[in-house]
């Protein structure tokens, strides 16, 4: 069964709440609820669907301001990575830094972890954690779709200047985990248009992959960026990269 998805964008951050359906069985989740949940309540009654759950990509502010009363309204469970629970405990303090008023969210009621799967009728994704953005910042990856949340966007990559930010980690967890995903894997982010993995791979300028420099002459899967030894084969073809000294 192929997902249907539907991007709200809202509020004052111009954030993207992504509504998850399976339209045979109606069930939906609700990725990272931002400050409209009236928006996002008409939409999945004007949609037939309801929700089952509350996936969050990270905890900052703009992504997690309408937990509360969504779940008041649904019931829906919250799902959220255990290293950006402080982040989300603070998203009344993060809303005061801009003026706003943000209702306390609950208490998550399931910790996510890397590698598992989450469910939402007949559909299936897979958490991939990639920190950098914030510590406890995942991927839901299923359907030839991933939800990248604030790690990677349309040209651009996810801000490290704010607490919890690691440039290192973010530039990684595209690289290595995203980047592993098909070309055509779509990327619904959390600010901006959709794109796609083969897309940013080939065009952004932060981590646009290049052959003999950050990419394997080969096949152009990413390898590390800088020189490697020629002990050191690509990890997917098994090319060994032809820089670096060989004396070793």
């Amino acid at each position: 069964m192929e997902p249907r998805v539907v991007t709200l964008t809202n509020g004052v951050f111009a954030e993207n709440c992504h509504l998850v359906a399976d339209p045979d069985t109606g069930e939906a989740a609700v990725v990272d609820p931002g400050e409209e949940t009236d928006l996002f309540l008409a939409r999945l009654r004007g949609e037939g669907w309801t929700a089952r759950a509350i996936w969050l990509t990270h905890g900052h502010i703009d992504h997690v301001a309408g937990v509360a009363a969504l779940q008041a309204a649904t019931s829906a469970p919250v799902y959220l990575h255990p290293a950006d629970r402080p982040l989300y405990d603070a998203a009344p303090a993060q809303a005061a830094m801009f003026g706003l008023a943000c209702v306390p969210p609950p208490p998550p009621d399931h910790d996510l972890a890397d590698g598992e799967t989450l469910r939402v009728g007949g559909c299936a994704f897979r958490v991939v954690h990639t920190p950098g953005h914030t510590p406890g910042g995942v991927s839901l990856v299923g359907h030839g779709l991933v939800f990248a949340g604030d790690t990677l966007f349309a040209g651009s990559i996810g801000r490290t200047d704010l607490p919890g930010g690691d440039t290192d980690a973010l530039l990684a967890s595209i690289l290595e985990r995203l980047f592993a995903l098909p070309d055509g894997t779509v990327v619904h982010a959390g600010h901006g248009p959709a794109t796609t993995i083969g897309a940013e791979k080939r065009d952004n300028p932060f981590v646009r992959l290049v052959r003999g420099v950050n990419a394997c002459l080969k096949c152009g899967a990413p390898v590390r960026g800088k020189p490697w030894g020629c002990k050191n084969p690509c990890p997917n073809c098994g090319h060994v990269y032809p820089l670096g000294d060989c004396s070793d």
